[in-house]
């Protein structure tokens, strides 16, 4: 409630001033507020901003933050992330962008590095192989909601529907990368978009908000600081491709490609550049590459990292972290096991991130010239039709090693399937697993909620002895 200003009351009140400017200083506490709510995933993340950002903050108009927010959309990694980064630096700049960006990812980088040290350390320990044990349900239920969620936006015509199936079977019996999935289905998005098939047409994330009146300190004619130039992006390119490839260059000269570390530089800076459709697209392919491939950790450990992400702020895609983590842990040279673990998941962390910056700060000032193409927006709409496929199958690769102990190969023409050997199941998984998905689907609870009672269930099981 806002307390009435008292005054003469013959006189009209004036019109609402703008919002006085605010300060690099006076804006810290407000994006640290912004990065400990980031619960919930990027849904959740991205109305955290918008209810502190345009609501209370009155920071930002609707139509502006809805235009950042569909300009990122376009962007390889975490939307959320780079949402926070380009209002930063809508508002201060440079300073202002790194400010936001690194708030956003620095609760979620602490708490999963703290969680990395207690997982291979009391990992086995009877209380916490409870605890994630029960976790595993409750990710299954997430990626299921998220396949939902995504696809009734997604999936609008018979075309999207077509691309959604085609990846699903491409990377499920086919094990096409990712990445070429992402690039064959913004192709056609394309080309599409470009020939004026109806197909093809996608719409934003929803029409503007009509404005109440009052003014936002950055309104819909305001223009950044910095503006977009050959200079700027020769500065931007110097600065940001070298904090992000230098080291990748120096680990690879130093320790030779074979090595850990310089795997992990090499493979999660390919993904910072392939990662649309948001974390759990993305999630597919590094279990795909870093079960699969690399043999870095196994498909039950994955899911473990995946409900531990769940469970802290940050983007979601901090997973990664434990992932780098646990790889490094297992192949730590010369290195004490711990420290090498700690340096590979701050090394996954940044060449993860840095990319995020480098995109914002470079694509940002030229956001303009992406409004209202129609060709780009299809190709958009193309890629996230694809991505519910992909999603699709780490679901089904989820439920798989959650409900079953072990799956074996069989071969499929050209492809291979992955099928679950049914003398393994796990009675305890399946019916935590159908009660997770009960729990979402049909009563709505919330995933926090959810979160914890499975957690608790696993506990509850494994004190009990039934696992």
């Amino acid at each position: 409630m806002t307390g009435a200003v008292l005054g003469p009351p013959a006189r009209e009140p004036a019109a609402a001033a703008r919002p006085p400017a605010v300060s690099l200083r006076e804006a810290l506490p407000v994006w640290a507020r912004i990065a400990a709510l980031s619960f919930g995933g990027p849904a959740g993340q991205i109305a955290v901003m918008h209810r502190i950002l345009v609501e209370e903050r009155r920071w930002i108009s609707e139509s502006r933050f809805l235009h950042a927010l569909n300009f990122c959309t376009l962007l390889p990694g975490p939307e959320a992330q780079q949402l926070a980064t380009y209002v930063g630096w809508l508002m201060h700049g440079t300073r202002g962008g790194l400010l936001a960006g690194g708030l956003f990812v620095l609760p979620g980088l602490l708490a999963i590095m703290a969680l990395s040290w207690v997982y291979v350390l009391l990992g086995q320990v009877g209380a916490v192989a409870g605890l994630l044990f029960g976790l595993k349900a409750a990710v299954l239920a997430i990626v299921a909601q998220a396949v939902l969620r995504i696809g009734r936006k997604a999936l609008r015509s018979r075309a999207m529907v077509a691309l959604a199936a085609a990846s699903f079977l491409a990377i499920f019996v086919l094990d096409v990368p990712f990445p070429l999935i992402v690039l064959g289905a913004g192709s056609i998005g394309y080309l599409g978009g470009r020939a004026g098939l109806a197909q093809f047409q996608a719409g934003g994330h929803g029409a503007v908000a009509p404005e109440d009146g009052a003014p936002y300190l950055l309104g819909d004619e305001g223009l950044p600081q910095e503006q977009a130039s050959h200079g700027h992006v020769l500065r931007v390119l110097g600065l940001w491709g070298t904090a992000w490839l230098a080291p990748v260059a120096l680990i690879l000269l130093w320790l030779g490609p074979g090595d850990v570390f310089a795997q992990i530089a090499l493979f999660f800076s390919q993904m910072a550049m392939v990662t649309f459709g948001g974390a759990y697209a993305v999630l597919a392919y590094v279990a795909q590459r870093a079960v699969e491939h690399y043999g870095w950790l196994r498909p039950g450990e994955m899911l473990d990292g995946l409900g531990l992400a769940e469970t802290t702020p940050g983007p979601l895609i901090m997973v990664t972290q434990f992932v780098g983590f646990l790889a490094a842990y297992r192949a730590p040279g010369s290195l004490p096991p711990l420290v090498a673990a700690t340096l590979g998941g701050l090394l996954t962390t940044w060449v993860t991130f840095a990319p995020c910056f480098l995109w914002i700060f470079l694509g940002a000032p030229y956001v303009e010239r992406l409004r209202g193409d129609r060709a780009l927006a299809a190709a958009l709409a193309a890629v996230t039709a694809a991505v519910v496929g992909v999603i699709l199958n780490l679901a089904v690769w989820f439920a798989l090693h959650t409900i079953f102990a072990e799956v074996r190969p069989v071969a499929a023409g050209p492809g291979r399937l992955d099928l679950p050997v049914w003398s393994s199941l796990d009675p305890f998984a399946l019916g935590l697993s159908l009660a997770a998905l009960l729990a979402v689907f049909r009563f709505r609870a919330g995933m926090i909620a959810m979160l914890a009672a499975c957690a608790a269930a696993g506990l509850a099981l494994r004190l009990a002895g039934a696992i």
